[in-house]
């Protein structure tokens, strides 16, 4: 801006009162604090006293349109430094935590066992590092849930490892519970199974029956425990007797 012909706070104070209703747009703000600095230094603004002091801020608060604070803020960076320059804004960035090693193993980590849920995860590599000392899992370990997530969702992550959809469940028939249908055919084996109780403190046994649907052939049996081990041989022996 061009106002070199002021060069008095007289002058500066009649400009005000002649230019009340005026507004003045089109300065940068790095415009605005060059041209700060040389009216501050024109007029020996630290010399001046409080009367004209008022009149070259107020002077400043019209051309540049900042408030009394803003221009307040700038006359006292003015006085610690002697010179006025806008400070260039860079973004905070956080340093990066977690390199991609570390990133891997996050990945290698839930592949591995499945894609469990964050804190199950965490312990998982904690213990990696604190019980089986695998030093490479120092970092990671210390990783918070929230994090976790969130590199789970990082294009580093999804570059190393190979899940793409989630897993979708599929209904199984196993355990249902339905009315036989043998469609009058024989061979539809009915299993009941019955404890017989404890008895001073031994436990007692399991009988199981077996009736055919269609012939009500029927067979008992009594086994220690309801698993595996002992069930496989009784049933094997049902079906030897069924289809004999």
């Amino acid at each position: 801006m061009n106002d070199g012909q002021l060069q008095k706070v007289e002058q500066v104070k009649k400009f005000l009162e002649g230019s009340k209703t005026l507004e003045f747009r089109g300065l940068s703000a790095e415009e605005k604090y060059k041209w700060t600095e040389t009216v501050l230094v024109r007029f020996s603004y630290l010399r001046l006293k409080k009367a004209e002091k008022g009149v070259i801020q107020q002077y400043i608060q019209k051309i540049t349109g900042y408030s009394r604070a803003q221009v307040s803020r700038l006359i006292r960076e003015y006085k610690r430094k002697g010179w006025l320059k806008k400070t260039e804004y860079r973004r905070h960035r956080f340093p990066r935590k977690y390199i991609p090693s570390e990133v891997q193993l996050l990945a290698r980590t839930d592949e591995l066992h499945g894609w469990l849920s964050g804190p199950a995860t965490k312990k998982i590599m904690k213990r990696e590092y604190e019980v089986y000392w695998h030093l490479e899992f120092e970092n990671i370990s210390r990783i918070s849930v929230s994090h976790l997530y969130n590199l789970r969702k990082s294009n580093t992550y999804r570059g190393m490892t190979r899940r793409f959809n989630k897993t979708r469940p599929t209904v199984s028939s196993i355990g249902e519970r339905a009315k036989p249908d043998p469609k009058g055919q024989p061979g539809y084996i009915r299993l009941d199974t019955v404890h017989q109780g404890d008895i001073n403190g031994y436990k007692g046994v399991y009988h199981i029956n077996a009736v055919d649907e269609i012939v009500q052939w029927e067979i008992l049996a009594s086994v220690e425990r309801i698993s595996e081990a002992y069930l496989v041989p009784v049933h094997g022996h049902h079906l030897f007797w069924v289809f004999l």
